[in-house]
């Protein structure tokens, strides 16, 4: 049968610091540049979470894109949005929240709640001209 992909997009804000404690501040801000400021930074983040499966004969949906966006949003865009990515996210807890980190930890609250369907990407925007994209690899 047929692979259609459905992507849906969301939204967040948030704030993160880029940092190795075991690195002096100089190196710090030779690695990371701004993304170290001691007093944080912040992104207007653009996620898509992309699906992949065939129609289903009665629907023709892959997955209903209004439950996929409600799962998106009470599974990782509320948890994130106008957060500390450092300090206030649970599953970020101890890593580096960089876009290719966040990508991931975001598949792993995703994967196992999609049904019907596989999660086939998680592409995260930081800026209009960086993003991420992991898909389970």
């Amino acid at each position: 049968m047929a692979q259609v992909y459905i992507t849906r997009v969301e939204r967040f804000n948030a704030a993160h610091k880029l940092w190795v404690n075991e690195w002096s501040e100089d190196k710090n801000f030779e690695f990371f540049g701004k993304c170290a400021n001691k007093n944080w930074h912040g992104h207007n983040y653009r996620l898509e979470v992309t699906v992949k499966g065939s129609p289903d004969p009665v629907t023709g949906f892959v997955i209903d894109a209004k439950k996929l966006g409600s799962l998106m949003k009470r599974e990782v865009t509320d948890k994130l949005d106008h957060r500390n990515l450092n300090l206030d996210v649970d599953f970020i807890k101890d890593v580096q929240p960089t876009s290719e980190n966040l990508t991931i930890l975001i598949w792993q609250q995703l994967e196992p709640k999609i049904e019907n369907c596989k999660l086939y990407s998680v592409k995260l925007y930081e800026t209009e001209n960086i993003f991420a994209e992991y898909r389970g690899e």
